[in-house]
């Protein structure tokens, strides 16, 4: 009997595979489902936004990938999540559109990988996280604050306080404290 090498592909991936429909995940991989700390019966047909440390969160996340998922018909980031017992997590997110040319969020399929072992979680605010994941995006206060539709002046205030936060002189000593590298 031969086997279905997709299948057993997308089952035995080492990294979290799931494909969505408008932000609901319709299927999942062992993988993805560990990651989280769920049953794959208990993700699927689920929205994405309990998998966020909190609905606000995700709603100010969650269209910041569609620009370039139009653009490139990819989009990846790194970003905080939570498991199913309330720990946050860092991983890698990664997605591809099947409808570039629709709404790039009608069908996707997603990659995530769990960056636990190289990256701990500071606590911080909704805010500050969104700050950071830009910053570790290379863009600058005022692509920032046009994102999240606040000031830039805002912006440099949350930038500040996360350098004092964390004691680091500049953004690159401020990204690699919050990814736990080196100095």
């Amino acid at each position: 009997m031969s086997e279905n090498w997709r299948e057993v592909a997308f089952e035995h991936a080492p990294v979290g595979l799931v494909v969505t429909e408008s932000r609901v995940i319709r299927a999942c991989n062992p993988a993805f489902s560990r990651m989280f700390g769920y049953e794959v019966a208990e993700l699927v047909d689920r929205s994405f936004a309990f998998l966020y440390p909190s609905h606000e969160e995700f709603v100010r996340i969650r269209d910041v990938g569609v620009e370039p998922l139009k653009r490139h018909n990819r989009y990846s980031d790194e970003r905080i999540m939570a498991r199913k017992d309330g720990s946050l997590f860092w991983c890698r997110v990664r997605g591809h559109t099947l409808t570039p040319d629709d709404d790039p969020l009608k069908k996707a399929v997603w990659s995530f990988a769990d960056l636990s072992d190289s990256r701990g979680v500071l606590q911080l605010s909704t805010r500050e996280r969104q700050i950071v994941m830009h910053l570790g995006e290379g863009r600058t206060s005022k692509e920032i604050a046009r994102m999240l539709e606040i000031s830039p002046r805002t912006v440099e205030a949350y930038r500040a306080r996360l350098m004092k936060k964390c004691s680091a002189a500049n953004v690159a000593e401020l990204l690699s404290h919050l990814s736990s590298m080196p100095h």
